[in-house]
């Protein structure tokens, strides 16, 4: 099968959709959460290190950057929110799982224009991804508690 579209000419590769950069974005951005729980290493070093080992070509950056900077600046409020939905203390919350929280409870709380489904559903993918072998329960049990805190309104509309 040739590269070459109908004129001959060679065909462009297809440009990621919306969709799909976030995806990447949150992924990296959990890692890079991830990286900045466990060795407290500045944001902007983190960041720098992130940029130069992958390929941002088809991931969004600007959504990444906002994760990264935005969790940390908002942790202590964001930890608020989801403890009360914690089945055990903060402290023995698995560190993947806790970014994972984190960035899932950033996104509810300060992303309005991502429904909240697709929140809970990134988080879990995150967690079968990164987590531990049921850490994909816990998170989808901690965020199912929390979406109707934080998204009520949107939650009566899809009753309807």
């Amino acid at each position: 099968m040739s590269n070459n579209d109908d004129s001959g000419t060679p065909a462009k590769p297809a440009k990621p959709n919306k969709i799909a950069m976030r995806r990447k974005a949150r992924s990296l951005a959990v890692q890079a959460l991830y990286s900045w729980q466990m060795a407290g290493q500045p944001l902007n070093e983190i960041e720098a290190t992130f940029r130069t080992d992958n390929d941002f070509s088809d991931v969004d950056g600007a959504y990444f950057h906002e994760i990264l900077h935005g969790v940390p600046r908002l942790k202590t409020e964001l930890d608020t929110e989801f403890t009360p939905c914690l089945d055990r203390p903060l402290e023995e919350i698995d560190p993947v799982e806790l970014a994972i929280l984190r960035l899932s409870t950033y996104e509810l709380r300060n992303r309005l224009d991502v429904p909240y489904k697709v929140v809970i559903n990134e988080g879990i993918e995150l967690a079968k991804t990164f987590g531990a072998t049921d850490g994909h329960k816990f998170v989808n049990g901690v965020l199912d508690k929390l979406a109707p805190r934080l998204r009520a309104a949107e939650l009566r509309g899809a009753k309807r």
